[in-house]
């Protein structure tokens, strides 16, 4: 373990001043930035403990939505009575992802800001532009068959883990932030979180020191909220393919994981999919939101994989006969 400072914030505008310096990361529950500083691949030099700020609460919007705090579990998250009536694709998201204990300590910011679980990435021993910048890529060459079939580069192919990311796609829900300077900042996942292009090592477009605050729902859209994770074991697995969908009337919301750097989702499709017999929006959808994939031969199969997840969760939800 490197050596590094400890700071407790007791606000989020001391919380923004103290994470501004080089080399200072935010800490709260700790699940995957632990794990990454034992494996030498985090190395901060100052850790911001923000436990301490008044940031656990979900509250009701003027608008009729919802208001998560950043450092509400995601066990208190999916729990919530609001949230299981109203956001229904979000609490089955997020008890999707990990194991109890595992979602006891989690938190909604840190959930957002979960990095990479490309194998490459957590091989020091190993090339990899988003640990190393410059240094390559080796699952271009190498093992592929977990990772993303769109929205990648030719510095990296690595997947979003989350599960509940996906989720707050599909209902369009905004990260809200604080920086430094105390300019505040709404963000919609798809400006949230960055294609890797040629800087794969930054994740999102967070400025240095700039807080998670919490997360908003909008107002509920009602109709019937799936969501469906594949994967190679029942538990504790993240996802090869996962699909958030909404269906209300002919429109279908739907966004992927494990499929793309980010949360997929293409709005123009799900548009081109409502104009076309139920029968053919599956096909319509998939064509048209992963008409840019570029597959490695290992992971070639995730494409049809989601083709038939998609159909499957349009049967549950009753839209379209299962085939």
């Amino acid at each position: 373990m490197r050596p590094f400072a400890y700071v407790r914030a007791e606000t989020p505008e001391a919380a923004a001043r103290d994470g501004e310096a080089v080399g200072t990361k935010f800490i709260a529950g700790g699940t995957n930035l632990l794990d990454l500083m034992k494996l030498d691949i985090e190395q901060p030099r100052r850790l911001v403990d923000v436990n301490a700020l008044n940031l656990r609460d979900i509250t009701a919007t003027p608008d009729g939505g919802l208001h998560v705090g950043a450092l509400v579990s995601n066990t208190e998250l999916a729990s919530d009575p609001r949230v299981m009536a109203s956001y229904g694709v979000l609490s089955r998201a997020i008890v999707a992802g990990a194991s109890g204990q595992i979602r006891n300590k989690a938190t909604t910011g840190g959930n957002l800001l979960q990095r990479a679980r490309c194998p490459y990435f957590y091989d020091p021993n190993l090339p990899c532009n988003k640990r190393d910048p410059g240094s390559g890529c080796a699952a271009l060459g190498g093992l592929s068959r977990t990772l993303a079939v769109i929205g990648t580069s030719d510095a990296c192919i690595a997947q979003h883990p989350s599960d509940m990311a996906v989720a707050l796609r599909v209902l369009d829900a905004h990260v809200n932030t604080l920086a430094p300077d105390g300019t505040q900042r709404s963000l919609p996942l798809d400006e949230f979180y960055r294609l890797p292009g040629d800087t794969p090592h930054l994740d999102t477009n967070l400025k240095p020191g700039e807080l998670i605050t919490g997360v908003t729902l909008p107002p509920p859209v009602g109709g019937t909220h799936v969501y469906r994770k594949v994967r190679d074991r029942a538990s504790y697995a993240f996802a090869l393919v996962s699909v958030a969908v909404i269906v209300d009337g002919r429109n279908v919301r739907a966004a992927f994981g494990g499929v793309a750097p980010r949360p997929w989702r293409v709005p123009d499709a799900e548009a081109a999919a409502a104009q076309v017999d139920s029968r053919e929006q599956t096909d319509t959808l998939l064509d048209r939101t992963f008409d840019e994939a570029r597959p490695t031969a290992q992971n070639a199969f995730k494409v049809p994989l989601a083709r038939r997840t998609l159909k499957a969760v349009l049967a549950q939800s009753g839209l379209e006969e299962q085939a």
